[in-house]
């Protein structure tokens, strides 16, 4: 039995997770298969982040949800389904006017983001998904998604931690 892929990452250093430097206010860098019986570690070290950053408890659970539908994604739509892709995750500790804050940085190797499909549907629709990019944004201050040499990346960044 094969096991994970190894992930050789985009030349573009920025875009490489896989060889972190820990300065800049890195908290924590995570490398997982693209396996969601993992999504319940990624929360874990979301909701301690959030915690350790004094962030209400409102907020912790929206960025915990938020970064459980941005995984959930990217197994999803990006692999397929596929438990064994490699999915990269950088968490980084922010200063904001209005508080620490905290970013978070996925990469996969996956399929290309199609922008054009990157729309929330609408909540009066009563049927089930679609609405994880809406969590999402709803949770975060800054959503943002780019293809960098070959993987996709999405950042996604919230203020309101206490000192």
């Amino acid at each position: 039995m094969p096991g994970p892929k190894t992930f050789h990452g985009p030349p573009d250093s920025e875009a490489t997770p896989w060889a972190p430097e820990l300065g800049d206010g890195v908290l924590l860098h995570l490398t997982l298969p693209s396996d969601s019986s993992l999504l319940c570690v990624v929360r874990a070290t979301v909701d301690s982040l959030t915690a350790l950053l004094k962030f209400s408890e409102a907020d912790c659970r929206a960025v915990t949800r938020a970064v459980d539908e941005a995984m959930a994604n990217i197994v999803r739509h990006s692999y397929g389904g596929r438990p064994d892709r490699p999915i990269g995750i950088r968490f980084r500790r922010l200063s904001g006017e209005t508080g620490p804050g905290l970013e978070i940085l996925f990469w996969d190797e996956g399929l290309p983001i199609d922008s054009s499909k990157l729309r929330p549907r609408r909540l009066d629709e009563v049927r089930p998904g679609g609405l994880g990019l809406h969590f999402m944004r709803q949770a975060m201050d800054t959503v943002e998604f780019s293809r960098v040499g070959g993987a996709n990346r999405l950042r996604m960044v919230k203020f309101g931690g206490r000192q």
